[in-house]
């Protein structure tokens, strides 16, 4: 009996539909255009999520998952400072959110303000995620205080919530004003707050 196959469906279900959600949104994406991307039978969708919301929830914790393993690989890094750990972190941001590539790279940014109001799990989904993402932000500043990298005024925590709002907040600007100026203005703001500017 082949195991593989059910949970290969279901994550070609959830890979396709962070690519067309990404681009439009949750809400304006029809289930039938990302089966036909996965290449998965239109009848099946229900075996591997019993709703909507259940789906757009699997959906935020699979692209968690794989961000929080992207952070993991650059924080992971041998022979680099955390101070040049946390750069190239931010330079990541920056390249995946970028005036060249389709706005949607990163589904808090997409779909942050429209699933919280839409669904209280996909809303707690993206709570838990962004927490763990922040708390991986806290670790590398604690790490950068031992290793000498920067030095900071409060505590790496509450330091860690707020770059992280600020980079959110500029990815939002970006797509706004359809411009890099808001990423300047971040990066400026975050060596500021690491003192190495």
């Amino acid at each position: 009996m082949n195991t593989t196959l059910p949970t290969d469906a279901r994550q070609r279900i959830l890979d396709a539909a962070a690519q067309v959600i990404g681009r439009k949104g949750f809400a304006a994406v029809g289930l039938n255009e990302v089966l036909l991307l996965a290449k998965v039978p239109k009848g099946s969708f229900y075996h591997y999520f019993s709703s909507k919301d259940a789906f757009g929830q699997a959906l935020l914790e699979s692209y968690f998952q794989n961000y929080l393993a992207e952070m993991d690989q650059i924080f992971e890094a041998p022979a680099q400072t955390e101070r040049e750990k946390l750069e190239k972190y931010w330079q990541r941001w920056l390249e995946n959110q970028s005036l060249h590539h389709d706005f949607g790279k990163c589904l808090v940014v997409k779909l942050g303000a429209e699933l919280a109001d839409l669904s209280e799990p996909m809303r707690l989904a993206l709570d838990q995620g962004t927490a763990k993402v922040i708390q991986r932000i806290g670790a590398a500043l604690s790490r950068g205080l031992d290793d000498g990298s920067f030095r900071l005024t409060d505590p790496p925590s509450h330091v860690a919530l707020r770059l992280y709002q600020l980079w959110l907040g500029a990815s939002v600007m970006t797509k706004i004003t359809r411009t890099t100026a808001p990423f300047d203005e971040a990066i400026s703001a975050t060596r500021h707050v690491l003192n190495h500017s």
